[in-house]
């Protein structure tokens, strides 16, 4: 497969430039500095983007360029910091910069911008982030644009299909960011448009069987949208080699066994087996309120049930991950360095070294948008695929106090008519994620002509990319009037409805 490496040098937008890549149908990898040549060499590599980072070139134990990079004669193009190193490497200099650059900036393109610049107009903005400059280019260069503070706001040696600059073309608001990306991708190291949903699904498949072989694979099914998509291209390549566990541990959202059963049932070939361990998870938690005890309890009684159900299945060979490329990156160093742990998942933390099963992790090369893309391409449901995230611990988290069947009920009903709601109002898909609280505390109200001493429920909905931070959404006034009337008439046990308007920080998205 046509690849082109990104060399990870620290920068806080490394997954910004996979992202553009990517979504110019264009495979990339994220690797660190010390990713091996004969790595590089076995695959087909035909670009190479060197990232920006919070070091100074002169730092001590600052990330360094491999010479042996530049003697692959593969297309290079340096940001930000990735420029800096190059002209380091080759003998240009780099120094402090006396007027530093953060934020907007007016590039200025030079008389023969080159081929990098194909498109963008001789003025445009830019985005910096920057405390060094090139002061000094290697022997070779040309300058192709300036800011007002940086003379050399990018170079290029075409001869070497050598490329740096000194902004960042994959923030959005660097104008003409992804044109440079683009051009960079296209015009100097000649990729192809093919990374797509099926070329992704017929290669994957296609390994899938070759690593796996006759043998048996389990998955833990959650319901969530990175098992489902896992399950489903497993199912693919595999069929009924494939084993899915869904295990009902009675803290999941209303009627959400039934539809993982309608999702699977009739479209994929697969064993899929629902246990139901309700009693078992309602059993362990009573009477806890501490969040994290409940988070212990439920991961210890998942793996419990899961290795129980396991041990009946035989000749079971390797355990089903939904990892994603997002996981992968995050487990590594600030500059990069190698994988020092695979990311535990609610649904199967701690498997694989106690059941001594290989692991398999089929969207471990995929963003998150790219895997919700990819259930649709294979088939999955709307309902699965475009759904908000849940917590692992489920219903747990987010009745706070003491878990008991009835407050589950109660919350599981009003979390129903709040979903119902804004999916009517055409609001789901704008929002990140959305939920209902159940409030250890009661209120007094009044229904007809008696006094009511009932539960509260807190709503909660937020817009976000990646979860780190977080804003809370504006749901139009007649929307919230028409929720909160259907959960505190419909929902017995509710008198009150609040609506959260906490941003993540200082809040988080959860409330426990």
């Amino acid at each position: 497969m046509e690849t082109l490496l990104i060399i990870d040098f620290g920068s806080q937008y490394n997954q910004l430039i996979a992202r553009r890549v990517r979504e110019s149908k264009v495979f990339c990898r994220i690797v660190p500095p010390d990713v091996p040549i004969e790595s590089i060499r076995s695959q087909d590599v035909r670009g190479i983007i060197l990232s920006g980072g919070p070091a100074s070139i002169y730092q001590k134990n600052s990330p360094k360029i491999n010479p042996e990079l530049l003697r692959l004669g593969v297309p290079i193009l340096g940001i930000c910091y990735g420029m800096q190193a190059l002209s380091h490497l080759l003998g240009g200099h780099v120094r402090r910069a006396r007027s530093r650059e953060y934020g907007r900036a007016e590039l200025v393109l030079a008389k023969h911008p080159g081929v990098l610049f194909g498109g963008v107009p001789r003025r445009s903005v830019c985005w910096m982030s920057h405390g060094d400059t090139v002061a000094r280019m290697p022997k070779g260069f040309a300058c192709t644009a300036r800011t007002r503070s940086t003379h050399l706001g990018a170079f290029e040696d075409p001869d070497r299909k050598i490329y740096g600059v000194q902004f960042h073309p994959e923030v959005m608001h660097s104008q003409y960011g992804q044109r440079v990306i683009q051009n960079f991708i296209f015009h100097v190291c000649g990729f192809h448009r093919s990374w797509t949903m099926k070329n992704f699904i017929r290669e994957a498949a296609k390994k899938i069987r070759r690593e796996v072989g006759n043998k048996k694979v389990i998955l833990g099914l959650s319901g969530g949208v990175d098992s489902s998509v896992a399950a489903a291209l497993l199912s693919k390549a595999i069929g009924r080699k494939l084993v899915c566990i869904f295990v009902d541990n009675g803290l999941l959202r209303k009627n959400e066994r039934d539809q993982v059963r309608r999702a699977f049932a009739g479209r994929f070939k697969l064993d899929l087996r629902i246990v139901d361990a309700r009693k078992a998870f309602l059993s362990k938690l009573r009477g806890v309120t501490d969040p994290e005890r409940k988070r212990k309890i439920i991961g210890h009684e998942f793996i419990a049930v899961f290795d129980r159900e396991a041990a009946r299945i035989r000749e079971i060979s390797y355990l089903a991950q939904g990892t994603l490329y997002p996981d992968v990156i995050e487990s590594r160093s600030a500059f990069g360095g190698p994988t020092a742990v695979i990311k535990s998942h609610h649904n199967v933390g701690g498997l694989p070294e106690k059941m001594k099963l290989k692991l398999i992790e089929p969207l471990r090369e995929l963003f998150k948008d790219e895997t919700r893309q990819l259930g649709r391409t294979l088939g999955l449901p709307e309902t699965l695929v475009g759904r908000h995230p849940f917590p692992g611990p489920g219903l747990a988290v987010r009745v706070i106090g003491e878990i008991t069947p009835e407050r589950l009920e109660i919350l599981r009903e009003a979390d129903a008519r709040f979903i119902e709601e804004i999916r009517a109002a055409g609001l789901y898909d704008k929002i990140w994620q959305a939920f209902a609280v159940l409030l250890p505390v009661k209120s007094v109200g009044v229904m007809g002509d008696e006094r009511t001493y009932e539960n509260v429920v807190a709503l909660r909905a937020v817009t976000s990319v990646d979860g780190m931070t977080a804003d809370w959404f504006e749901i139009p006034k007649h929307v919230l009037g028409k929720i909160s009337n259907r959960i505190i008439n419909e929902v017995k046990g509710v008198n009150r409805v609040v609506y959260d308007i906490s941003s993540k920080p200082p809040a988080t998205i959860e409330w426990e």
